[in-house]
């Protein structure tokens, strides 16, 4: 019988893709709009709201994708909405059985109302602390420097300041066309320097010079998204593929793939779940994980991704034990504590589902 969805739920999962201002509740949106007199909202109403911002974001189109957030952005101003999104995050999270999640966000976005930097960081850590509290789930924070903008340096920084309480890594996001990795080579350079974790978006809406540079150029640890590997492989009429030379680089490195099935729909980067790139990805054995995105604009959990790759591929659990095992050692988490995690939590909890009777 195929894992389903509610058993999945009681899986112990890991998430290392998740953006905090793509998976507001929509009722939450509505309030803190209500609060912090903005008055932009397509609606007023959250059932309303939370399907315009999924056929908003059902486009096809990266940059139409990003638009969804500008109303998100805006009602996260504040300490108190800062706090208040970040804290509900966790608790969804664990809601849905994830065991270890690292979410990432951009600092620079949350100062217009005169937020510094370092107060946009502590708000969200607090969020993350409070939704945290008695329950079974541990929140690490990425922070993101938007790729247009110019202030990467300073965002690394800053990830280094807070990286013992509580932010576990950095990363760059935004269009990718036009805004190449190496543009912030300091960043990168300075982290490495710093002993420090990163991530880059790559290889989502761009191809392989995104993911190429991304790798050998800026030293990511891992790649965001990183679906266009895919234009690295050709697959025979016999089902046998061939790796070109990033693809058996990204392989035998054993390079995570952050890998968010339901959004790379949205943004026009695969067909369906079945022509998914992640379905060869996982039989040649690359590095893959299992990651939503923004659960907000793709009305999605983590346990809702692996249902539907349980359709499509038929996978069982030994298949999602893999991804998430994949997930925890591709963690930004000193080694003993994803060893912990793995034989104490993830292994276990995959056995009593597996075996029940």
């Amino acid at each position: 019988m195929s894992p389903t969805l509610d058993e999945i739920r009681r899986a112990p999962k890991v998430l290392l893709h998740d953006h905090l201002d793509g998976g507001l509740r929509a009722e939450t949106i509505v309030e803190l709009a209500r609060e912090t007199d903005y008055g932009r909202l397509p609606t007023h109403d959250p059932d309303h709201l939370r399907q315009w911002f999924e056929e908003a974001a059902d486009s096809g189109s990266l940059e139409r994708y990003l638009e969804t957030f500008e109303h998100t952005v805006a009602v996260m101003q504040t300490r108190e909405s800062l706090i208040r999104v970040a804290q509900e995050c966790a608790e969804d999270l664990a809601a849905d059985g994830v065991v270890y999640a690292e979410v990432r966000f951009a600092p620079e976005q949350h100062t217009t109302l005169g937020l510094s930097l370092d107060q946009v960081v502590e708000a969200v850590l607090e969020g993350f602390q409070r939704g945290s509290q008695g329950r079974n789930i541990r929140v690490g924070t990425l922070l993101t420097a938007m790729r247009h903008q110019a202030r990467s340096r300073e965002i690394a920084e800053l990830a280094v300041l807070y990286r013992d309480v509580g932010v576990v890594g950095f990363d760059i996001a935004g269009a990718e066309a036009g805004y190449p990795p190496t543009r912030h080579l300091d960043a990168f350079e300075y982290l490495q320097r710093e002993n420090a974790h990163f991530t880059i978006h790559a290889g989502e809406a761009f191809g392989l010079p995104s993911i190429w540079q991304a790798i050998q150029w800026c030293g990511a640890d891992r790649l965001g998204h990183g679906v266009r590997i895919i234009d690295d492989i050709s697959v025979s009429s016999d089902g046998t593929a061939k790796l070109g030379r990033l693809a058996a680089y990204v392989r035998d490195k054993r390079i995570p793939l952050e890998m968010c099935p339901t959004s790379n729909l949205q943004t026009g980067a695969a067909e369906s779940i079945a022509e998914h790139p992640i379905g060869l990805l996982r039989r040649l054995y690359f590095r893959v994980t299992v990651n939503t995105d923004n659960r907000l604009m793709s009305s999605t959990s983590v346990s809702q991704e692996f249902h539907k790759l349980v359709e499509a591929f038929g996978y069982g659990w030994d298949d999602l034990q893999w991804f998430t095992v994949n997930a925890m050692k591709s963690a930004f988490l000193p080694f003993d504590e994803r060893l912990a995690l793995i034989n104490g939590v993830i292994k276990p909890g995959f056995a009593q589902l597996k075996w029940q009777p």
